[in-house]
């Protein structure tokens, strides 16, 4: 039992990073501002063009704003530790290896099991979003396609949502041709995306009708969570996935080019600048429209714009969020091959997930089997349910990694720190309350869903995981 809590050395987690020399070593090509904007293509996606809609019409109306700010705010507390964790341990696996260096073996694999629901997750529901657009854009044009192709066999008339894998695969391949190609044409669709927001928000800001945003506040129901202040925290819950940018930004160290400065700048940037853009984004989507309207509707953004009359723009405006929601698929699919190449590394999981590839220098294996397993979500499960489960699982790894610093802060305070967490642990207990918090908001569902997904893990843990460690061998 006691190699369960067996933790492994900050210097020996930097020194297994370095290769050995199998062909398990990362190329390091990334700078500040490519992680900057590799957290702005995280950050901007899915939470911003679908789920605002989704919390403003079923839990707190035009009080969304609110819950845009709760979720940043406890966003930051954590971002603020994910930046101390980052500069001490410049290694891929993000909250995995920081756990494995405080908490041990065992949480470090319920934590990188768990990360595996979040991007995985993650890029599913970015990727029934995608599809929702690209429908529309296609409309634009007069092409049509059928109901079976576009939705989920839980959806009325629906067979499989086509679209959706059709962008998984593609943006697989993407990654496996390279991190540095796939971080410049991250890039380019980071820029485009922020300039549609910055046009969303100034031809969409003379369009407000005030009375929208009355009560901005809607009394509850009668149901926890349907309006009212309950109302603000599940919505708050429900739009936390959109935040998780900067955490996928973190699983990236291990190809910086200096990732001691560079990281904590990465995440801390992407998080304050889309932030800003979220809270002026949604006071104004819900002010050209009432938020009842966007029951139901999985591109609300482009029902907004709809009544502004600039219908030249409206089909930019569809194809640019199409683009953004592009580099967010990119950024979690990245994160997530990266999480299994550490805990193949580490030997918990199969040799083969940290195979790197003899010239693009990529996890390619991973990424191919992460292409596989996403597409299926995509292709058959609704928007909503995948949300859910994808702020479960990131709550989770908030928490851990802010009671994580203030471990460390009490065993290893020798270890050189390029960046540290103000007030702790003020800062790291506020972010794992109100993580938690945010985490019992959450329909009771999605925690079911949860302990089955952990269940599961723990059985991959003991049968395979555990006898197979590098660390416990």
């Amino acid at each position: 039992m006691s190699n369960l809590w067996k933790t492994k050395s900050i210097e020996q987690l930097v020194l297994e990073s370095r290769g050995d020399g199998k062909n398990k070593e990362l190329k390091k090509v990334l700078t500040t501002w490519s992680l900057i904007a590799l957290g702005v293509g995280g950050i901007i996606g899915a939470g911003l063009f679908s789920l605002t809609g989704i919390a403003a019409a079923e839990h707190a109306g035009p009080a969304v704003i609110l819950s845009f700010i709760v979720a940043a705010v406890a966003c930051l507390f954590s971002a603020l530790c994910y930046a101390e964790f980052a500069s001490m341990i410049p290694v891929a696996g993000s909250a995995y290896t920081y756990s494995y260096a405080t908490f041990g073996e065992f949480m470090a694999w319920i934590i990188g099991w768990d990360l595996v629901l979040e991007y995985s997750l993650g890029a599913a529901t970015v990727g029934v979003s995608w599809s929702q657009y690209f429908v529309k854009l296609l409309h634009q044009f007069g092409i049509d396609l059928p109901d079976a192709l576009v939705r989920s066999p839980f959806e009325p008339g629906g067979i499989i949502n086509l679209p959706a894998v059709f962008i998984i695969c593609a943006t697989s391949l993407l990654l496996i041709r390279g991190t540095r190609g796939s971080s410049r044409f991250n890039n380019i669709l980071v820029v485009l995306k922020v300039a549609v927001v910055f046009i969303f928000i100034i031809l969409g800001w003379s369009f407000i009708n005030p009375e929208n945003h009355v009560p901005f506040i809607p009394e509850n129901q009668g149901e926890f969570g349907h309006f009212g202040l309950s109302g603000v925290a599940m919505g708050a819950a429900v739009v936390f996935f959109a935040f998780i940018g900067f955490d996928a930004v973190s699983t990236a160290a291990q190809e910086t080019v200096n990732p001691r400065k560079s990281m904590p700048r990465g995440i801390i940037g992407a998080l304050l600048a889309c932030t800003i853009l979220y809270v002026l984004f949604a006071y104004v989507m819900t002010g050209m429209v009432p938020h009842e309207e966007f029951l139901g509707d999985a591109s609300p953004v482009a029902k907004a714009f709809s009544v502004t009359g600039y219908t030249s723009i409206e089909i930019l405006l569809i194809l640019a969020i199409v683009c953004g929601f592009t580099s967010v698929i990119i950024v979690m699919l990245l994160g997530q091959s990266r999480v299994f190449y550490s805990m193949s590394k580490d030997g918990l999981l199969p040799s083969f997930f940290s195979d790197v590839h003899p010239t693009f220098k990529t996890p390619w294996k991973t990424n191919l089997f992460f292409m596989a397993f996403i597409a299926i979500l995509t292709g058959l499960v609704p928007i909503s349910d995948l949300g859910h489960m994808v702020s479960m699982g990131t709550l989770l790894a908030f928490t851990l990694v802010s009671i994580g610093i203030i471990i460390l802060r009490v065993q290893r305070p020798d270890i050189p720190r390029k960046f540290k967490t103000p007030l702790v642990p003020f800062v790291p207990v506020l972010g794992a309350l109100i993580s938690l918090a945010l985490m019992y908001s959450l329909p009771t569902i999605s925690w079911y869903r949860l302990i089955i997904w952990m269940v599961i893990g723990l059985v991959i843990y003991f049968a395979y995981s555990r006898g197979h460690s590098r660390l416990n061998r």
